[in-house]
């Protein structure tokens, strides 16, 4: 497995033990986070644990069912810092409340989703008509 995959999904599972103890810090104290808490666990599950999870796993099962290399392995790599560095910004964002913060992260946690789309349709497109 590429040395990338592994850092997704090791950064997942750090993402997935994270949002949980959000969650139970909430539940017991809610005053002690501050900020938006709900999104930001939310965020920490879904962007954190469960799309780095996905990520680490597409990129390295998709290109051997495609039967290809994948398309771009520099462009995977920028994916991987594009998305771990966009959700720190957002869950800034929410925790001081400032909106700008959030749309920042969001905007380069999306470019790493819109790196992953593009480099897996062009691993899996195949060479003659879509079928």
């Amino acid at each position: 497995m590429h040395k990338r995959n592994r850092w997704f999904i090791s950064i997942g599972l750090f993402y997935g033990l994270l949002g949980g103890l959000v969650a139970l810090t909430y539940l017991a104290e809610p005053g002690l986070i501050p900020g938006n808490v709900p999104r930001i666990h939310g965020h920490i599950m879904l962007l954190g644990f469960i799309l780095m999870m996905i990520y680490g796993v597409a990129l390295h099962v998709l290109p051997r069912f495609s039967g290809k290399d994948l398309y771009s392995e520099q462009l995977a790599n920028w994916q991987l810092y594009l998305s771990n560095a966009g959700l720190p910004i957002m869950i800034a964002g929410w925790l001081a409340l400032l909106n700008w913060l959030v749309l920042v992260g969001g905007a380069v946690v999306y470019a790493g989703i819109a790196a992953f789309a593009v480099n897996i349709i062009m691993t899996v497109k195949p060479n003659g008509p879509w079928r």
